[in-house]
């Protein structure tokens, strides 16, 4: 931003998925690969359900969103694993949806190439979970 403008900077991008598969998802720029990720414009951790106490149900819940919103992204990716076990209640759908998010909520291999176009041109943010 130059002195005196308004504009604001444009957010990082979000890191792209460079592979996935069963219990793996591998991240540009990540020393590690993870079972579960959050990714979000300018970076990746590991998705730790233990921090929101998430299950397969009732499924992924606002807690598990808010950093991503928090880093900036305004469209999310969620994935329901390779089999589509995990749920995405109406009521974190509604969230988002009052929050302003654009969703897509896919089968993993689906989410990752949702997302890896995505985060070409939007701030976006995924959840993805590499198994069930």
């Amino acid at each position: 931003m130059t002195p005196g403008s308004s504009e604001a900077a444009p957010a990082p991008a979000s890191p792209r998925v460079t592979a996935i598969s069963w219990g793996r998802v591998e991240v540009e720029g990540a020393d590690h690969p993870f079972r579960d990720v959050k990714l979000f414009p300018g970076g990746a951790r590991e998705w730790d359900w233990n921090e929101t106490g998430t299950h397969h149900r009732p499924g992924v819940q606002p807690a598990d969103l808010e950093e991503l919103l928090e880093r900036g992204a305004t469209t999310v990716v969620l994935s329901r694993g390779m089999l589509k076990q995990l749920r995405v209640p109406s009521s974190t759908r509604e969230w988002l949806e009052d929050q302003g998010v654009e969703l897509h909520v896919l089968e993993t291999d689906e989410a990752v190439d949702r997302y890896n176009e995505l985060r070409e041109s939007a701030a976006v943010g995924a959840l993805i979970h590499s198994t069930c």
